[in-house]
């Protein structure tokens, strides 16, 4: 069996040598070359064509943002960001890394690289190494963005009018869920429940990074809080490591087991959601890794409700989507820059009968 090819970025010597040892220690790994800044890992990348890079943020010359960027625009190569993400500014910058195309990141400890958090990343490296990237991300939403003159989405009118939107991602989400949220029209008139695989030390940064990008409310859901009212569009995420559900018209966060190895879990929060509103919600279900959120959606659409699957074509990873597919979970299956219209069509009673 072949050999996965890794390219190394980092600006520290002593970190570039700690991880090639890490790899160096397991026999599907193969070291093909190392980077002390942005500009040499895009040529190291041209040239070497490795199937996955690691990629420190904070480097001189071109930094590891940029870096990504040339990287996703004409070498498409998974690459897994490493960052310091307690530090506020480089939480954000991680996250337009993984707008940009990065397909994940790891917390980078302030200290020693110790054996532990080795064996995680190499781990997530294996992981990230089979996803199928073809072009930039942000390139490729803005192609189909010119191309698209389709009239609004035609939907069948709903059972009952809605009164919330909740949405489900993990690999390649924050780019998915950022251009659904800026892309929201005015006046959308529901509230939103998110979860997104994320960590405990990045959930503060991603909704800050959400917020600006968007120009909406975006905080973490505090337990106990009232379900927002629909009338207008707040956003309201789950936290890193709990799981958030809607009980008693309330927003409630729990400590209980994770879910497809998933804390938070989308099947926890959109069968609460099947539980508490029925029809009277809508399901969203992004890309991602694995089959969490397929269930859930499924509940969904037994209850009732409008339930919307990015399609393969928009996908960084088609996973979640898919088993959802599978299940019979989907009503509407739709690539990213339809997703947005289609949203709001159905947020407004679905006026205009017909199928989309």
């Amino acid at each position: 069996m072949s050999r996965l090819r890794v390219l190394i970025v980092d600006d520290s010597l002593t970190v570039r040598r700690r991880l090639a040892d890490a790899f160096a220690f397991d026999p599907s790994y193969e070291v093909v070359g190392e980077a002390s800044d942005g500009q040499q890992a895009f040529e190291q990348c041209q040239r070497l064509r490795p199937d996955v890079v690691t990629m420190d943020l904070v480097m001189p010359k071109v930094d590891g943002l940029r870096a990504t960027e040339l990287i996703m625009a004409h070498c498409p190569t998974p690459i897994v960001v490493l960052s310091a993400t307690e530090n506020r500014t480089e939480g954000l910058r991680t996250l337009d890394a993984l707008a940009a195309g990065a397909v994940d990141a790891v917390d980078k400890p302030s200290g020693t690289l110790d054996s532990r958090w080795m064996e995680t990343l190499v781990s997530r490296v294996r992981v990230a190494a089979r996803v199928r990237v073809i072009t930039h991300v942000r390139a490729r939403l803005r192609t189909e963005e010119a191309r698209s003159h389709a009239p609004p989405p035609r939907v069948q009118p709903p059972v009952v009018p809605p009164r919330l939107l909740v949405m489900g991602a993990s690999t390649g989400g924050p780019a998915a869920v950022r251009h659904i949220l800026r892309s929201l029209a005015p006046g959308f008139p529901l509230p939103v429940l998110l979860v997104l695989h994320i960590t405990e030390h990045f959930d503060t940064a991603m909704a800050e990074w959400l917020e600006a990008q968007s120009g909406l409310s975006v905080r973490s859901a505090v337990d106990g809080e009232p379900l927002p009212m629909p009338g207008r569009v707040v956003v309201r995420m789950a936290p890193g490591n709990r799981h958030l559900v809607v009980r008693g018209g309330r927003l409630r966060l729990v400590d209980g087991p994770e879910r497809h190895s998933c804390r938070p879990s989308v099947d926890e929060l959109f069968e609460s959601v099947a539980r508490e509103l029925g029809a009277a919600s809508i399901g969203c279900l992004l890309t991602g890794m694995g089959r969490d959120g397929a269930e859930g959606l499924s509940a969904m659409r037994r209850a009732g409700a409008p339930t919307v699957v990015e399609d393969e074509s928009t996908c960084v990873v088609f996973g979640m989507p898919r088993e959802a597919i599978r299940l019979g979970a989907a009503q509407h299956v739709v690539g990213l820059t339809e997703i947005p219209p289609l949203l709001a069509a159905l947020s407004r009673g679905g006026a205009r009968e017909g199928l989309s």
